[in-house]
């Protein structure tokens, strides 16, 4: 019988605090072991020595939104939404921040606009998302186009490590932590080695969250460059520090619709050129869904032949520049599109960007039968490559006869797909299997990433041999062993255990069982985007506590 962990927070085995904390933004719904929820560093360090006593897996946890799966396991779900010191300061002289990993990406550049700065990698998700999760991730959104993923932006780490032990990393600066000890006594001469052969392997991609970033931390020598993207299996991240930009005064965009496919990739690669801030893609099936429930005249000033759309946004320094680059963007697509539309008040813009949003509410707002389900939804494929990319989506679907909605970051060559099946079809998993893998493949063949901002977690674990082969997969499970010589933290996450990604699917009928209204409460965060809702409260019908002070 396992003992139970001496913490100031909480720890909790009750049937109801794990029904809260089974499932989060993705497919899964795993009902784990206990719920720990640190107080502060000394308990995640208590709870890491117990978690290594026992043999019993942690999972590192903030808001929940992760797609991949990386934030629910059998084992311990590990909140860290409550630990303190809850630190966010900014320094306005330096252009920097220090975060504690439960703040929001909203509450950092809410804070720092007050200076003129920001964080330029804001996802959609930037309401709920914390920023621990966006390192775990190497989040990337819009915008990424031209100011890259999370990565880039990260100065500094303050981390527990699976030893139990509190690590400071920050570039420029060595770590004697006994897990970075490892690291470089054992898989780090190795992989340098290699280097020539690692650097192969990895997609020639915008950006790629899939598995350990072998390949930045060759560039730049810095652990940090291992454990931001590393979804909780190499160490918690308890604190960040951020590198700021200021924030352009001036915006404009451009709305273009496209009548063939086949054009995507000449478009997007001209206007790149041009230096947007954010190249964002709505497929035809995307304008469909949004006509099939808003009535044919939803999109009125769309042509109903339009193929794709795409959505333009510059970023400048000067309002004569802003427009400049969105007249000049008018004229780079004229060979391809006379259906443009271009905004250059903040009401204009606003007006585009509301396009983008449209499909949002309406997937999850679909019937219990008719749910929308995120199996392939963030391939990332080399630019050129986009349209032969999206035509392979649509066939693949057709094949397998399923719907599906395909919207995403076209500048990046990255495609998050909604699949809608019917589940009253008896067939409906084996279709949804397929997909998956003919997907998936396709990536791979295209030269591509399976997760372009999402990771990979333990949906899409099991392709990364695939995607990199056995020489780049073997040096991710020797850094997961340098790191974590136990296996306990978010086992199956990045390196795969053996289970196939979709199954205890949140959705389908042999699903785990949850207490009624507990399973009513997940299902209204899942509709509304209320991720950032406690999960404590919801197992206790409670409102949500108020965050302690930093």
């Amino acid at each position: 019988m396992p003992t139970t962990p001496t913490l100031r927070g909480l720890f909790r085995t009750d049937t109801r605090a794990r029904a809260a904390y089974s499932e989060g933004a993705g497919i899964h719904r795993i009902v784990p072991r206990a719920v720990a929820v640190p107080a502060e560093i000394s308990d995640l360090q208590a709870l890491i020595r117990w978690s290594r006593d026992e043999g019993i897996p942690l999972v590192p946890r903030g808001a929940g939104s992760s797609m991949a799966g990386a934030a629910v396991g059998d084992g311990v779900i590990v909140d860290l939404t409550r630990l303190v010191p809850r630190t966010l300061l900014v320094d306005p002289k330096q252009r920097t921040a220090r975060t504690a990993a439960a703040v929001t990406v909203a509450e950092l550049n809410a804070l720092a606009a007050t200076h003129g700065l920001r964080l330029p990698v804001e996802p959609s998700s930037a309401r709920w998302a914390t920023l621990g999760g966006m390192v775990g991730t190497n989040a990337a959104g819009a915008r990424s186009l031209r100011y890259g993923s999370v990565r880039r932006w990260v100065e500094s780490l303050k981390v527990v490590t699976a030893d139990a032990e509190v690590a400071e990393l920050a570039r420029g600066r060595t770590s004697k932590a006994a897990a970075l000890t490892r690291f470089e006594a054992g898989p780090a001469r190795a992989i340098r080695q290699a280097a020539d052969q690692v650097r192969a392997a990895f997609p020639r991609t915008r950006k790629n969250a899939s598995g350990y970033g072998l390949d930045a931390w060759l560039d730049s020598g810095e652990a940090i460059d291992l454990l931001v993207g590393s979804e909780g299996t190499l160490a918690f991240t308890t604190e960040i520090g951020w590198r700021l930009e200021p924030i352009p005064p001036h915006r404009s965009a451009v709305r273009v619709a496209l009548t063939d496919l086949e054009q995507l990739g000449e478009v997007v690669r001209a206007l790149s050129v041009l230096d947007p801030s954010a190249l964002e893609l709505l497929d035809r099936t995307f304008l469909d869904l949004v006509r099939q429930h808003r009535g044919p005249g939803a999109l009125p000033d769309l042509p109903p032949t339009a193929d794709a759309v795409l959505i333009v946004e510059f970023e400048r320094e000067a309002q004569a520049a802003a427009r400049e680059a969105a007249a000049t963007a008018v004229e780079v697509v004229a060979p391809w599109s006379r259906e443009v539309a271009t905004a250059l008040t903040e009401a204009e813009e606003e007006r585009i960007w509301h396009l983008r949003h449209a499909a949002s509410p309406i997937l999850a707002g679909l019937s219990e039968r008719r749910r929308s389900v995120q199996v392939i939804e963030d391939g990332c494929v080399p630019v050129a490559q986009l349209g032969r990319y999206i035509g392979m989506i649509r066939t693949a679907a057709l094949v397998q006869g399923l719907q599906v909605v395909i919207f995403g970051h076209a500048g990046d060559g990255n495609v998050h797909v909604n699949v809608l099946p019917d589940l009253d079809r008896p067939d409906w998993r084996d279709r949804i299997d397929a997909l998956f893998a003919m997907v998936n493949t396709a990536v791979v063949e295209l030269g591509g990433t399976v997760s372009g901002e999402h990771g990979a977690g333990r949906l899409r674990a099991a392709f990364l041999e695939r995607q990199y082969g056995s020489l780049v997969t073997g040096f991710f499970r020797d850094v997961k062993a340098a790191f974590d010589p136990a296996g306990l933290l978010n086992p199956g996450v990045v390196i795969p255990d053996g289970v196939e990604p979709l199954t205890r699917l949140k959705f389908e009928p042999g699903a785990e069982p949850l207490p009624p209204d507990v399973a009513q409460a997940l299902r209204s965060i899942e509709r509304e985007g209320g991720y950032a809702r406690s999960r404590l409260a919801v197992a206790d019908q409670t409102k949500d506590p108020q965050p302690p002070a930093s």
